[in-house]
């Protein structure tokens, strides 16, 4: 779980899991699209969230092609979240949004 912690820790990282999860299955190029960085520093980040196991690479004829792992974030969410009363954790987040919205 340490890994997965440093994985999501950088917020290039979540953006590379957001666009994973927006759209499953890009190659290094659509994603490094996306991203104001060279293709290296992507490939970088890409192979921090592969050892925590986040995403996996599926090499399709001379590309890879990158899928979202969502079930370490699922094991986070049973062992941290799920231990606290998710009752009052959702009444407060939707309590914090609907105040967002409201305009002053």
């Amino acid at each position: 779980m340490d890994a997965v912690f440093r994985a999501l820790a950088d917020p290039t990282r979540r953006q590379l899991l957001d666009s994973l999860h927006a759209k499953n299955g890009q190659t290094l190029n659509a994603l490094s699209g996306e991203i104001d960085m060279t293709r290296q520093a992507v490939t970088k980040h890409l192979a921090i969230l592969e050892e925590a196991n986040l995403v996996t690479a599926i090499r399709n004829g001379r590309e890879k092609e990158h899928y979202l792992n969502p079930v370490p974030i699922n094991e986070i969410a049973e062992r941290w979240i799920g231990k606290f009363e998710r009752g009052r954790l959702n009444a407060l987040s939707n309590l914090k949004k609907r105040l967002e919205r409201e305009e002053p």
